[in-house]
């Protein structure tokens, strides 16, 4: 299948400027500090991390305790498959560019286009560049990732209208010992504060308890993506812990139409 859409080389950044700093080294100095106000605390066995995608003045605290979590790991990662929502394009299965790299103002990190052509000749992903141009849900996470890793290569993948099962299959093709799972995705949208507490609070349990089968939009905008990580972690005895549990209204002081953030480690039990 052929893609729809092409950048050519490099997928430039859409967000830059708008959700994080658009000059280099501004932005660098932002991550920075959130990552050294971020716990780092050593996980172990680290496979994968769960963090939100909102502007970081308002997400980026969250999300800087799941990136801190790189820096003790006692892996060395060098690949890094990366899981999101698409907000602006339907997207029917899971969608993977055709760039060679993904550019933010820190520079490009390369697109593993092997993984990306055997994913799509074993009929897993279609190559779609449409949802890909204008989305967030991705390229926030990357200066944090940029930071954090020396040299790595990105798996991006946009989940759309996937069953968990089929999202696990795509991870369990990818993932490896120098592979790093990044869902992308944001908690209740537009509740007020109490009222989203509660909602993100039962969306944490089920994070922890590894519950793919009751999540739904409304819980997150990724839930596709969280679901389908959620089930390879069940499949692969993976363990879930809580980062950080918080929302917009910490940030704007408007409590009373919030937008959720949550940040995991996902951990292999033999590191328990």
């Amino acid at each position: 299948m052929f893609a729809r859409r092409h950048f050519g080389e490099i997928r430039p950044p859409a967000v830059a400027g708008i959700f994080y700093p658009g000059n280099p080294a501004e932005l660098k100095t932002a991550v920075a500090r959130l990552l050294s106000q971020a716990r780092a605390e050593s996980w172990g066995e680290l496979v994968g991390l769960i963090a939100p995608h909102a502007g970081y003045m308002y997400s980026g605290g969250v999300a800087a305790e799941a990136f801190a979590c790189i820096t003790p790991s006692v892996k060395d990662f060098a690949r890094v498959l990366l899981l999101g929502p698409p907000h602006y394009v339907a997207v029917r299965g899971v969608a993977g560019p055709s760039a060679r790299s993904f550019a933010t103002p820190l520079g490009e990190v390369p697109v593993d286009v092997g993984v990306i052509g055997r994913l799509q000749e074993a009929g897993l992903i279609v190559i779609d560049d449409a949802p890909h141009a204008p989305e967030h849900a991705l390229e926030v996470e990357l200066p944090f990732l940029q930071v954090a890793l020396a040299d790595f290569a990105i798996v991006p993948l946009l989940i759309g209208s996937a069953e968990p099962k089929q999202v696990a299959g795509i991870i369990d093709a990818v993932i490896d010992e120098r592979t790093l799972l990044v869902v992308s995705t944001d908690l209740s949208h537009y509740l007020d504060d109490e009222a989203a507490r509660a909602r993100d609070q039962a969306t944490a349990q089920a994070v922890e308890s590894l519950d793919f089968s009751r999540l739904e939009p409304k819980d997150a905008c990724g839930v596709s993506a969280l679901n389908g990580a959620l089930c390879a972690a069940r499949e692969k005895d993976w363990r879930s812990a809580r980062l950080a549990l918080s929302n917009s209204g910490a940030k704007s002081g408007d409590y009373g139409r919030v937008v959720g953030y949550g940040a995991w480690a996902l951990t292999s039990a033999r590191s328990s």
